[in-house]
């Protein structure tokens, strides 16, 4: 489930791709014989006057949603799910996330959150049709009149999908566990939010408090860990990589696997403004919002103070009083930005935080 197979589940779900879409591999003839598909249909829609804001609604959304948490795709899912639901003026809060989280069962746990299972196996046992069959399941968790580019219903689409190895997709009955594989975290380090991918951490760190070790930016802190400063029990922090201080949110691949290289992935917990690979597994919070380059909470820790995750209870914080980060921030000098001109310069200005999609906000009124 790394970022490209869970964005191409989720626009299965969606009602955006034609099912099949999401796990057929790329070498596969049925991959041929889709695209083959997906063109004839192209024209169909246009044919019948099916246009894009027909099928992205805000239950096509909630259904794409639902089908991420079962599987535990890939944290930059939110991300960019956000961003489609903020271009489609759909009507739809951040917060809203842990809530479907809730009653969403965690039942196909893909790789890289175990080993033993990759897309290939999730296509052969069924594929997103057969696990969103087994999520209508659950009483008022899908809604099956969403359409889709097939010119049919979700529901319409899933009826004779069968699960054809339920070590691959459990039933809803037996599920990993009784809600998604992903979760927003709120607390007074992040109080717009944090996403972490649940599906991949280790049980012994799901709650988790340890002194912070600190990098401005992303290879300090490779440098750190490689260089041993990175002790267990610690909660690295890695701030000034969001959206407006990379500037474009990186990834932190480099800094997880080097965590994980070391021997450190079930005992050293990882927070940061940036995003993570697809790839990414461990106790990995990232999207922290404000984010320090607009000088939200993260900007105010310092090497040594406690962190605390609890990842049941949705939660993130530091031992600081509110006094004390209201201090810490009104000391920081305005954030410089890394680059001054041309693309990313603009770009710096004009994007959003992640908790909104980090879309581009429109500097003037376009409407005529």
């Amino acid at each position: 489930m790394f970022t490209a197979n869970s964005m191409n589940c989720l626009c299965e779900a969606l009602g955006f791709a034609l099912p099949g879409n999401g796990t057929i591999l790329a070498e596969d003839p049925r991959r041929n014989e889709l695209v083959r598909k997906a063109s004839r249909r192209i024209v169909g829609l246009v044919n019948e006057n099916l246009k894009p804001r027909d099928i992205l609604t805000r239950k096509a959304l909630l259904n794409a949603f639902a089908l991420d948490f079962a599987m535990g795709g890939s944290t930059n899912t939110i991300l960019h799910s956000l961003a489609i639901a903020t271009e489609a003026e759909l009507d739809f809060d951040f917060a809203e996330l842990n809530g479907l989280s809730a009653k969403t069962p965690y039942i196909c746990k893909v790789s890289p959150a175990t080993m033993d299972v990759h897309i290939e196996d999730v296509d052969r046992a069924g594929g997103v049709s057969a696990i969103l069959r087994e999520l209508s399941r659950v009483e008022g968790l899908l809604d099956l009149s969403a359409m889709t580019v097939t010119g049919k219903t979700l529901g319409e689409n899933i009826a004779d999908a069968e699960v054809t190895d339920r070590r691959i997709i459990r039933s809803i009955d037996e599920p990993y566990s009784a809600t998604g594989g992903l979760a927003v975290l709120y607390g007074n380090l992040a109080p717009q939010g944090a996403v972490v991918k649940t599906g991949a951490v280790a049980p012994e760190m799901m709650k988790h408090t340890g002194p912070a070790k600190v990098y401005d930016c992303q290879d300090d802190a490779i440098k750190g860990i490689m260089e041993g400063d990175v002790k267990t029990g610690d909660v690295v922090v890695i701030r000034y990589e969001g959206p407006k201080g990379g500037p474009g949110m990186p990834e932190m691949l480099s800094p997880t696997s080097a965590i994980m290289g070391r021997g450190l992935g079930e005992s050293v917990a990882l927070i940061t403004d940036g995003r993570f690979s697809g790839g990414s597994r461990g106790a990995c919070v990232g999207h922290v919002s404000p984010e320090a380059a607009d000088k939200g909470p993260i900007a105010a820790l310092r090497n040594g103070d406690m962190v605390t995750i609890d990842i049941p209870l949705r939660s993130i914080s530091m031992e600081l009083s509110d006094r004390e980060i209201e201090e810490r921030l009104a000391s920081l000098k305005d954030f410089e930005p890394k680059i001054r001109k041309g693309y990313l310069a603009r770009y710096a200005k004009l994007v959003t935080s992640a908790n909104t999609g980090a879309v581009l906000k429109n500097p003037v009124s376009c409407e005529i």
